[in-house]
């Protein structure tokens, strides 16, 4: 991912703890792959140290402590959930900082986590699925709706791995077809791709004149009816594909159908029930 500017470096003369930050950001980004997950950390790391006007190796697990289990801006007390999140992040620029050789220990390593029940996935079922899909219009848009819908049902896969599949990513073995995908903390694996979801790719690039064994392999595949940005056509992002990514679509599906709008995880765990 390309390195974006962050509040300390932005005006003045940085420190070295402001430089140290910035480079386990920009490193935590590289190996996961994921804007959010750089965001995320970054809304919870300056904040910390710059409450307290403390350098990294001046910070106690006392402070650590007091700032895991006390309450954000949101008034509320912070959940399981967060405060687990909480200790992976610090604890995460702390190993960072000792392979760096800035410090010797991890406060972190004085934190018990708290025990947080994984809630459990619902999925779709066979006709809810059936139900969503019946309401997507059979236009060159609604083809390539339909292609990323089944892509996200059938493989399970998180919202933005299939929005950034491209033809590279998809190989063809006999009648069997594969696909490679980057997931979470940029872990790389390849899975078969359902027929139906194959079918409806391929009904999705004919629409766009494309054939994925023709096609510039760093081409998206979700080309059809949409806004090229960039200079060379294919190679970036598409706008609409995007715009679908932050749920807009989803949301129309989901109204015009009756069924309630659920996350990718909900789409996974409509995969694994089958």
């Amino acid at each position: 991912m390309t390195a974006q500017p962050l509040p300390a470096l932005t005006s003045g003369d940085p420190s070295a703890w402001d430089q140290a930050l910035y480079a386990f950001l920009v490193e935590k980004g590289n190996r996961s792959g994921s804007r959010r997950t750089v965001e995320s950390y970054s809304r919870m790391l300056w904040p910390f140290f710059a409450g307290r006007g403390k350098t990294t190796e001046r910070v106690k697990p006392a402070d650590f402590l007091a700032w895991v289990h006390g309450i954000g801006r949101s008034g509320r007390t912070p959940s399981p959930t967060t405060v687990g999140a909480r200790i992976a992040c610090l604890s995460s620029f702390y190993r960072f900082l000792i392979r760096m050789g800035l410090v010797v220990s991890n406060p972190c390593d004085a934190v018990e986590r708290p025990r947080s029940v994984q809630s459990v996935a619902r999925g779709y079922s066979a006709d809810e699925v059936r139900r969503l899909l019946a309401v997507v219009p059979n236009t060159v848009a609604g083809r390539r709706d339909r292609a990323i819908l089944l892509a996200l049902v059938l493989t399970g896969r998180r919202r933005a791995e299939v929005i950034g599949l491209r033809a590279v990513d998809l190989s063809v073995e006999g009648e069997t077809t594969y696909y490679a995908y980057r997931g979470k903390g940029g872990k790389r694996g390849r899975r078969e791709l359902p027929h139906p979801a194959y079918q409806a790719i391929c009904a999705t690039l004919e629409d766009a004149g494309k054939e994925l064994t023709t096609m510039d392999q760093a081409e998206s595949l979700w080309q059809a009816a949409a806004r090229q940005e960039g200079s060379r056509a294919g190679r970036s992002t598409l706008a609409s594909a995007a715009t679908w990514g932050r749920l807009a679509w989803p949301r129309r599906v989901s109204t015009c159908s009756g069924i309630p709008l659920r996350s990718c995880a909900g789409t996974r765990a409509s995969r694994s029930s089958r």
